[in-house]
C-alpha cells in the first residue's frame, strides 16, 4: 500500500484550501463517468482532490483523463491529485476523512456498501447511476437513505438526461394545456410514455477511444441492462409526467419485463478492453465462443394510473457518424412530444410537435406559437418549424447542446447548489427510491 502526491500535469499541492467548503474524494474510480465530474472547475470545490483505490488499470485510466483535462489547451482545469493506493483504500478513506464529498463512479457490485458507509461517517456522496443493481442492494439503499437524513448529509445520483435540452423543453411543453391536454393514461399495449435508449460498448469518449475495464461485461458487477441505463429513464419519466411531486413506490406497479443478451466476440472484446481473451469471472457467459452480456431490458410499468415503456439496448459499435441515440414520447390528449435521433435529424436529439385533435392546422399552429413565445423568456433563442402535415420542429439554438460530457458538470453544480442549502428538495429521496423498486421489480420480473 502506499500514498502519492500526484505532479506532472496534475499541479502540486500539500494542503486543502482553506475557504473553499466543498472537497472532492473519489472513491475507486472504474468508470469514465468518475472523470467527467472534474472535466470543469468549480468555485466553490477545492482543487485538491483525494482519491482512494487499489492499484490497477482502472485508476490509470482515470488519472491520464484527468492529466488529459488538465493540459488540454482550451479551458485547461487545475486539479491536484492526491492519490491513496491499497487494498485498505475504503478503510483509509473513512479514517482520514480529507474531504466531505464521496465521487462514486465504477464497480456497481460494491456501490451499495461504499454509499451505507461513507454516509454513517458523516459524508455526502454524489453517485454515478445505478446506485442499486440487486433487490439486496435497494434494501441497503433504503437504509443509507435513512442513515443519511439522520446525520445530514446528502445523498444524489447522477442524472444527467435531466439537463438535456429536448427532454427539458419536453418536459416544458407537457405544462402547456393548450398544446399538449392532459397526459393520457394509455394501456399496457399502447403506453403513454415511452422511451427507448440504444447505446454502444466501443465509442469515443473526450476525443479518444474509451478503454472499458473488463468487469464493465459482466451484470454481476456493472448490472444488467434493466437496472442501469433504465435509471435514466425512468428518472425522466418520474420527472417529466410529475414534476416536483413525491412518488411511492405503492404508486407503482411493474407489468411486464424481459431481457436478452448482446453477443460479443474475443476481437471486440479486445478492442474495447485491451484483453486478448474473456476473464475466469466471465466464462460462464461464453457460449460457443461468443461473450453474451445481458446488457438489454424492456418493461412496461404503471405510475400512478400511467401506463409507461422503457427500452435499453446495446450494441457493439455505431454506425460511421452515429453515436447513442434517444427516443422518446409522451402522449397528451392534444398533441404527442416526440424526441428522434437517427439518420434524418443527423443523429442529435430533435424535438417534435405532432397534433392529434381535429383543430385546423392554422389554429393549432398559433397554439405552437404561443407555448414556444412562453418558453423564450427561459430559453431565448428557441422557436419551432412545420416540418410536415400537423408536426412541427422545435428549433434549439446550437449554445444549448452542450453534449453529455458536460452534462456531468451540470449535475455536479446542481448538487453543490443542494449542498450549500444543506438539504435535497423534498421529492427528491422519495423518487429515488421510487425509481430504484421500479428497476428492482422489472429485474424480478424478467428472470
Amino acid at each position: 500500500m502506499c500514498a502519492l502526491l500526484v505532479g506532472a500535469g496534475f499541479g502540486m499541492a500539500d494542503t486543502n484550501s482553506p475557504t473553499a467548503p466543498f472537497r472532492l474524494m473519489t472513491l475507486e474510480p472504474g468508470h469514465f463517468h468518475a472523470a467527467l465530474v472534474q472535466k470543469f472547475m468549480y468555485a466553490d470545490v477545492d482543487p485538491v482532490v483525494h482519491v482512494y483505490a487499489p492499484f490497477g488499470e482502472d485508476l490509470i485510466e482515470h488519472l491520464r483523463r484527468i492529466e488529459r483535462f488538465n493540459t488540454r489547451s482550451e479551458q485547461p482545469t487545475d486539479w491536484r491529485l492526491r492519490v491513496y493506493i491499497g487494498p485498505d483504500y475504503l478503510d483509509r478513506m473513512l479514517a482520514e476523512k480529507p474531504g466531505n464529498v464521496v465521487v462514486l463512479s465504477g464497480n456497481n457490485a460494491k456501490k451499495t456498501q461504499y454509499i451505507l458507509r461513507a454516509v454513517q461517517a458523516g459524508l455526502n456522496v454524489l453517485a454515478d447511476k445505478p446506485m442499486a443493481i440487486t433487490p439486496r442492494d435497494f434494501e441497503l439503499l433504503k437504509q443509507a437513505f435513512a442513515v443519511a437524513e439522520s446525520n445530514r448529509v446528502l445523498v444524489y445520483d447522477i442524472m444527467t438526461e435531466r439537463f438535456e435540452i429536448t427532454s427539458i423543453l419536453q418536459r416544458e411543453l407537457m405544462q402547456q394545456p393548450n398544446l399538449f391536454g392532459e397526459l393520457e393514461k394509455g394501456t399496457p399495449d399502447n403506453p403513454a410514455i415511452i422511451k427507448k435508449s440504444v447505446h454502444h460498448f466501443s465509442k469515443q469518449v473526450a476525443g479518444a477511444q474509451l478503454t472499458r475495464p473488463q468487469w464493465f461485461f459482466d451484470v454481476r458487477q456493472q448490472g444488467e441492462g434493466i437496472v442501469d441505463v433504465s435509471t435514466h429513464l425512468v428518472d425522466l419519466i418520474q420527472w417529466q409526467a410529475f414534476p416536483e411531486q413525491a412518488l411511492n413506490p405503492s404508486e407503482m406497479t411493474v407489468l411486464r419485463a424481459r431481457r436478452w443478451p448482446t453477443a460479443l466476440t474475443r476481437e471486440q472484446f479486445k478492442k474495447v478492453t485491451g484483453a486478448g481473451d474473456f476473464p475466469p469471472y466471465l466464462q460462464q457467459d461464453v457460449k460457443q465462443g461468443v461473450l453474451n452480456v445481458y446488457a438489454n431490458g424492456e418493461f412496461t410499468y404503471r405510475l400512478r394510473g400511467v401506463h409507461a415503456r422503457v427500452y435499453v439496448e446495446w450494441a457493439f459499435e455505431a454506425p460511421p457518424g452515429a453515436g447513442d441515440t434517444h427516443y422518446s414520447i409522451v402522449r397528451g390528449t392534444r398533441s404527442h412530444l416526440v424526441i428522434r435521433q437517427g439518420a434524418e435529424q443527423d443523429y442529435k436529439p430533435v424535438l417534435y410537435i405532432e397534433k392529434v385533435t381535429s383543430n385546423d392546422e392554422t389554429a393549432f399552429e398559433r397554439v405552437v406559437a404561443t407555448a414556444i413565445e412562453q418558453l423564450q423568456c427561459k430559453y431565448p433563442g428557441i422557436g419551432f418549424q412545420r416540418e410536415a402535415a400537423g408536426v412541427w420542429r422545435v428549433t434549439v439554438p446550437e449554445k444549448y447542446a452542450v453534449g453529455h460530457e458536460a452534462h456531468f458538470a451540470q449535475v455536479t453544480e446542481n448538487f453543490l447548489r443542494y449542498l450549500r442549502a444543506g438539504r435535497l428538495p423534498d421529492w427528491e429521496v422519495p423518487n429515488m427510491i421510487t425509481k430504484y423498486a421500479t428497476l428492482m421489480e422489472a429485474y424480478k420480473l424478467s428472470r
